[in-house]
């Protein structure tokens, strides 16, 4: 599966980018971190920019959380567990196991999930139907789903063109420790938040 990713990406760019992102939300074995490392290490030679990739992949998983978005909103749960169980469960690799763990994961969290769960496998595919089912707005659910793409693709893009040639092994290692690399993302921004505000107190004084 890697190689024809490579191949996609390589003949067809920022569009192949989207597409795979897309597919990728709806279809969790196509792995986020291959494309998006390769593609920050096809910036380094190819006509490929950063923002051209950022802003391609986090249009392409717009599009999937949408379109998981509209599903939950639109099926039952019944319905969805009908499907989830039979043929398509088994096409879309989906377990019934891993939507409820989504939606364990939204109840907890709230509306913040749709921003967190963008940095974790499988919740990142899946967090967008239990925001459907809840049906929480749109308009927050796609300022959130964006926010937190937007980070997630800059962050693996961005160490795919620091890496170079050995893009691969980071993938591999950001597929185990995903969590570590969210840990670290919530401490910059975090340091960031706290930078701004001292910034604005002194600015009012």
């Amino acid at each position: 599966m890697n190689t024809t990713i490579i191949d996609f990406i390589s003949n067809y760019g920022y569009f192949a980018v989207a597409i795979l992102i897309a597919v990728e939300n709806i279809f969790p074995p196509i792995p986020s971190e291959v494309i998006l490392t390769f593609s920050g290490f096809l910036s380094l030679s190819a006509h490929l920019n950063l923002g051209g990739l950022i802003i391609a992949s986090t249009i392409g998983a717009l599009i999937g959380a949408i379109i998981l978005y509209l599903l939950g909103k639109l099926i039952s749960f019944e319905r969805l567990e009908q499907l989830i169980n039979g043929k398509w469960g088994k096409i879309l690799h989906f377990k019934m196991a891993h939507l409820k763990k989504a939606q364990h994961f939204f109840e907890q969290h709230g509306s913040s999930t749709a921003f967190w769960g963008r940095f974790l496998p499988v919740i990142r595919s899946l967090i967008s139907v239990p925001a459907g089912m809840a049906e929480f707005s749109i308009k927050k659910f796609l300022l959130f789903t964006a926010g937190g793409s937007l980070i997630w693709n800059a962050v693996l893009i961005l160490i795919g063109r620091f890496a170079g040639a050995s893009w691969e092994n980071f993938s591999v290692l950001i597929e185990k420790y995903s969590f570590i690399l969210l840990l670290l993302v919530i401490i910059i921004i975090g340091c960031g938040y706290l930078i701004y505000r001292r910034k604005t107190k002194r600015s009012i004084k």
